[in-house]
């Protein structure tokens, strides 16, 4: 340690760049991990707090996956999954229908884009207060002035809030959660009886011939969210752009890391011939790594949280462990690794080359 931190001082001017490098690199990563993770609540946040662990979907067309927005399940689908929760063979426990479409609602004059879902009123899925000409909206209509209380039309049907919800949210519009025979009747719905069944399941869960027999796929709940079109498309691109700038600062901090260790040749030339084992000028410079990965990662960090705090507001940003502190952590192991690539020089270092320096 007693090395490294008389380097940095020495060579502030260097390391104050590569720690600004770093702490950009750091920025772009958490904002992008927060505005992914922001973008995805905004797009299945009322799938991931359904109270299920399975959805049942239609069987697609060969070559397609299962889809929130082409599936349809009719009464006979429904009747089958209904008897199978009561034969403990299958492993299924219950199920309940769900009926989702993009329809809009009305508030005075104002008309607002939504999600409509129908449940049983009384199924583990459906949130307290949705019942006849009853519903309970997702919170995010609060911004268009609807609260508890109030009057919306859907379809042509006036409806009263009963309650409001967090967390409900489905591609990328506000949830209002409605009575599945009042769901049935919208337009929107095109006749469909439902769009997927949610279950509930035991860890034995075996459901392969009732799925063939039913004419259904069947998805874990995390595993059913790449059935929603705008989760999958947003999600993977912005995955792939953050998992680019994360090789990027390996390549960056390694490139540097590289250049600084062959500038110190002739130092650690020296080092070594005085009695300095490799080992300890490895571990010497690999703590110089760490603590310039630490401090330009824990800047970026902070900076970034600040601005999605304050860009919360305006657009869909998540600030938490998952979205600052993994990232952060990935970008410090990935840059040691970069570093330690480079600093495998410093073990071919010959004690004799310090002669040379010398002259």
């Amino acid at each position: 340690m007693f090395l490294a931190l008389r380097d940095l001082r020495f060579a502030r001017g260097r390391f104050t760049l590569m720690g600004a490098v770093i702490a950009l690199i750091t920025l772009l990563v958490v904002l992008l991990s927060g505005l992914t993770a922001g973008l995805g609540a905004q797009s299945v946040s009322a799938i991931t707090s359904l109270n299920a662990d399975r959805i049942v979907f239609s069987a697609p067309a060969d070559g397609d996956s299962a889809s929130y927005g082409q599936s349809r399940l009719d009464e006979k689908q429904l009747q089958q999954y209904a008897d199978a929760s009561k034969d403990k063979a299958t492993g299924v426990t219950a199920a309940t229908p769900i009926g989702i479409a993009q329809t809009s609602m009305q508030k005075g004059a104002k008309r607002v884009a939504i999600s409509a879902f129908g449940v049983q009123p009384k199924g583990f899925v459906t949130p307290q207060g949705v019942g006849d000409n009853e519903v309970v909206v997702s919170d995010a209509l609060k911004d268009d002035g609807v609260k508890v209380g109030d009057e919306i039309t859907i379809g042509g049907t006036t409806f009263t809030v009963a309650a409001m919800r967090a967390d409900s949210s489905y591609n990328h519009t506000p949830v209002v959660w409605m009575d599945l025979s009042q769901w049935q009747s919208l337009d929107a719905a095109g006749g469909a009886t439902s769009t997927v069944l949610a279950l509930n399941t035991t860890g034995d869960y075996n459901g392969a011939a009732l799925e063939k027999n039913s004419k259904t796929v069947t998805e874990t709940l995390d595993g059913s969210l790449g059935a929603v079109g705008s989760y999958s498309a947003e999600n993977g691109s912005l995955t792939m752009i953050r998992v680019l700038l994360l090789g990027i600062s390996a390549v960056v901090v390694g490139a540097f890391f590289t250049v600084w260790t062959i500038q110190r040749t002739p130092d650690i030339a020296v080092l070594k011939a005085v009695g300095a084992s490799t080992k300890y000028v490895v571990k010497d410079a690999a703590a110089q790594a760490f603590f310039v990965l630490l401090i330009g990662g824990g800047i970026g960090a902070l900076v970034a949280s600040g601005l999605g705090l304050l860009a919360a507001s305006v657009v869909p940003f998540v600030v938490d462990v998952s979205t600052t502190v993994v990232p952060l952590a990935l970008l410090i192991a990935l840059g040691m690794v970069g570093a330690l690539a480079a600093l495998k020089r410093i073990s071919s270092v010959d004690p004799i080359t310090a002669l040379g320096a010398a002259r």
